[in-house]
């Protein structure tokens, strides 16, 4: 089985909302994601169409593992032991180099000017508790880009790294108290 294949991680529970295949070339296929935290994303296009070809393009060199759309729809672009390119310089928990040990969760949209829908939540939360439990994933590791690469510009002060904003603080607090509430926690 190719590390790439299709998700075959979720439990045989239905699922609600749709799932589509969609690989992104844009992996490490010599390593394994070892699946320590969750790393939350936006990915600023203005449509799907859009950020799957940003997220595919061999010349960007990006990836994730899933992308959701406004309706809720996922598109997986890798399985979540696959590393995929969607973190960049970042530190989390003092660890470096978040491509290898977190899942890329890509919400489409750009919550700087519209907040996350309600499907886009619940989506990215019926994706995630499978995994959360699969790996161990403390809630403290599910975090936004801008905090691990605020984490590595403290680390690393001189050095110079993208400033993209991502996921809003109001927007990953509303899908943190979401995701609590659905683990009963």
């Amino acid at each position: 089985m190719s590390g790439n294949s299709s998700a075959t991680y979720y439990p045989t529970e239905k699922k609600q909302y749709k799932e589509r295949y969609y690989p992104t070339p844009n992996i490490d296929s010599k390593r394994t994601n070892m699946v320590e935290g969750v790393i939350l994303h936006h990915t600023a296009e203005p449509t799907i169409e859009r950020s799957l070809g940003v997220l595919t393009s061999l010349k960007k060199k990006v990836g994730t593992h899933v992308v959701i759309d406004i309706d809720g729809t996922r598109f997986i672009m890798a399985d979540p032991s696959v590393v995929t390119y969607h973190a960049g310089y970042s530190v989390l928990n003092g660890k470096e180099g978040c491509n290898y040990f977190t899942i890329g969760i890509e919400f489409q949209g750009n919550t700087l000017e519209k907040p996350l829908t309600r499907d886009q939540i619940y989506s990215a939360i019926e994706y995630l508790k499978p995994l959360i439990k699969k790996y161990k994933i403390p809630l403290t590791s599910i975090v936004t880009h801008e905090m691990v690469r605020k984490a590595y510009k403290k680390k690393y002060p001189k050095k110079r790294c993208s400033g993209k904003v991502d996921i809003t603080e109001t927007e990953y607090l509303r899908f943190m108290k979401v995701l609590k509430s659905e683990l009963n926690l």
